[in-house]
């Protein structure tokens, strides 16, 4: 930045008064750009004046919050041509699962009696990225992988450190919001036509008048079986996690003087097991039934006080012997929270929605980890479990799009944590990979109202398969919901077929199911009979050409996640997906002869897209060379376009 464009001398100005923030409040200054009482002499220049700390920013969305989800939506966002902002109040992105919390980047992990259902799309494309560079399993370089991950996409500005605090309202529509930039002491006001918080306690949107609930809801009002008999104001609590490692020699350890007592008296081992011991337990948690939100320092300060006197206990009760040589290597400092603002849309999504396995047309992500209701307490309540578990689910449940924004602020969508839904259903949805699905559905659908100006609503109304579609086509899975493109001109090729085959059909390529259904034991893919292999599609007539897009195999029956014990087994990686395609090669036929448009050596995604200038042609060939270790290589999609 230039000099002249930092300081300003003299008394007027064509800016608005800067401000800075005191007591939680914003005060202005008085005199155009000066900050009142800020007296800066630039010794190296000579120059008196106030640093100029206010500036706007017009873009098409905003997203409040860098989660997961909000990383989803804003990079969906940026993808479909919006100019998207990334707000985060950080200096990490990826919320819950970055290293300052640790939290396991969990969703469809495991459905009873079978295996994951994992989720594709944006956020499989994160977890890919790290695996090809973060072999190590550092917590530390997987923060840096979604950053690098997210900050490379062309049309999306992030901003970390940074706090999305009030939405400026015309019209009961958000017109734009003030953010405070904490380490360049900076307000922003972000003007934009969508707005989107996936911040988990919105208060972005709260600032908005967008209405919300906290609290449980009787049984009486959602007829369902798990909540509670009559209403209360319980939120499921935050959980601090820490690291322990083994010195290799004794370890004494006494414990600070705010540490928690935690005791044989209260039976740890009945509900909380405390082996294996090395990295920490989700059930060092406290909640709140009041005001979870204003009370978050207090309830950090007990959190610490557990967590230290559940360690205390592990290494000074005398039951865990086998601790004398570990000692605490790491410990959050940041709860990672589960519950506290829940927004109100158009649909509540509750517990007999997805226990009842309800199909929505309007369908823009899915679930499947089981109702999941931590007991009220937490860690202060030994006498019951840590968390009910009430119900582990057979197949995934739908997520609508009727849940995703505001009932009655017509630009504000949500993702994540503060959705429409019941506590109960909560207690299922609040999972990160869960969340993903919606951040990716919501960025989409924000980037579809700009471009078509409208709101949410009206596209839900009248555009909602145009959305739907969209996410297929960008990897996305809607469950019972296969596509339907009619501009995809692969569906109109009148032969497919391939060199060999060892499962599936080449034909399924088309049928609109990018993904083996579990539930169903139904099959949508074609594998080769080794490597290489080809796949041809022709057609009657010559068709106009500029893209093939292609969805390969990265096995969604194994999760990819980042975690703790670098579990690595039938369910769990560590490694890039051997089944994925490495190298592969797209032709085209011309006058009979086939002709190269593109060699890939290095393929690191399940969604492969070639795109190059229009061409005439009755046929492409797409020859599969190699894969990251499978001798095999298996496709679920392929699609042809025009333009």
């Amino acid at each position: 930045m230039k000099r002249r464009e930092f300081f300003r001398k003299g008394t007027k100005g064509a800016l608005a008064a800067s401000v800075i923030p005191l007591g939680g409040e914003f005060f202005e200054g008085t005199e155009g750009d000066r900050r009142k009482q800020d007296n800066w002499h630039q010794v190296g220049t000579g120059e008196l004046g106030a640093p100029i700390r206010k500036k706007e920013l017009h873009v098409d969305v905003l997203v409040a919050g860098g989660g997961v989800a909000g990383c989803c939506a804003a990079v969906s966002s940026a993808r479909n041509g919006a100019r998207t902002v990334l707000v985060q109040d950080r200096s990490v992105l990826s919320g819950n699962a970055s290293s300052e919390i640790r939290v396991h980047l969990n969703g469809v992990t495991h459905l009873k009696d079978g295996f994951p259902e994992r989720e594709t799309g944006i956020v499989e494309e994160i977890l890919l990225h790290n695996r090809f560079h973060n072999p190590q399993d550092s917590w530390h370089v997987w923060d840096h992988m979604v950053y690098d991950f997210v900050t490379k996409e062309p049309n999306l500005t992030v901003m970390l450190n940074t706090q999305a605090l009030h939405a400026n309202m015309k019209r009961k529509k958000i017109k734009s919001v003030r953010c405070w930039q904490m380490t360049t002491e900076t307000e922003y006001m972000i003007y934009a036509k969508q707005f989107i918080d996936c911040s988990g306690d919105g208060l972005m949107a709260a600032t908005s008048g967008a209405l919300y609930r906290t609290g449980r809801e009787g049984k009486a009002e959602f007829n369902e079986q798990y909540a509670p008999d009559e209403p209360d104001g319980w939120q499921m609590g935050s959980s601090l996690i820490f690291r322990s490692k083994d010195m290799g020699r004794p370890m004494p350890y006494k414990a600070p003087s705010f540490a928690i007592p935690f005791t044989e008296g209260h039976q740890p081992e009945k509900h909380r097991k405390i082996i294996p011991f090395s990295h920490g337990f989700w059930w060092v948690e406290v909640g709140s039934d009041e005001d979870i939100i204003g009370e978050a320092e207090e309830i950090r300060h007990r959190l610490m006080g557990h967590l230290y006197g559940v360690w205390d206990y592990i290494k000074n009760s005398g039951n865990h012997p086998d601790s004398a040589n570990w000692a605490l290597d790491w410990v959050a400092s940041i709860p990672g929270k589960r519950e506290s603002r829940r927004f109100m849309g158009d649909h509540i999504l509750t517990e007999r929605d997805l226990l009842g396995h309800r199909h929505f047309e309007d369908a823009v992500g899915y679930g499947g980890w089981s109702l999941d209701e931590h007991n009220p307490g937490g860690i202060e309540d030994l006498s019951e479990p840590a968390s009910y578990f009430h119900v582990r689910f057979k197949k995934v449940y739908e997520i609508p799009f009727a849940s995703l924004y505001s009932t009655n602020v017509p630009n504000l969508l949500f993702a994540g944590r503060n959705v429409s839904v019941s506590h109960i259903a909560l207690s299922s949805t609040r999972l990160q990979g869960t969340c993903a699905t919606m951040g990716q559905a919501v960025g989409t659908a924000a980037a579809l109202c700009v471009m078509k100006k409208i709101n949410p609503r009206e596209l839900r109304k009248t555009c909602i398969d145009e959305l739907q579609e969209q996410l297929l086509r960008d990897d996305a899975y809607i469950p019972n919901r296969p596509a339907d493109d009619e501009s995809d001109l692969a569906r109109k090729a009148a032969v497919i077929y391939a060199s060999s085959t060892t499962s599936g059909d080449a034909n399924l390529l088309t049928n609109g199911y990018s993904r083996d259904v579990q539930e169903r034991d139904e099959i949508n893919h074609w594998q080769s009979d080794g490597l290489p292999a080809e796949v041809v599609f022709e057609w009657e007539n010559p068709i106009v050409l500029s893209k093939v897009e292609i969805k390969c195999d990265t096995n969604t029956r194994r999760n990819l996640m980042l975690r703790h014990d670098s579990r690595h087994d039938d369910r769990f990686s560590t490694t890039v997906p051997p089944e994925l395609l490495k190298s592969l090669k797209l032709e085209f036929r011309d006058k009979g002869q086939w002709k190269d448009l593109e060699h890939r050596f290095d393929n690191a995604r399940r969604l492969i897209r070639f795109k190059f200038s229009a061409l005439e042609t009755t046929a492409i060939r797409i020859t599969l060379e190699e894969t990251y270790g499978a001798p095999h290589g298996r496709l679920y999609e392929v699609r042809c376009y025009s333009t």
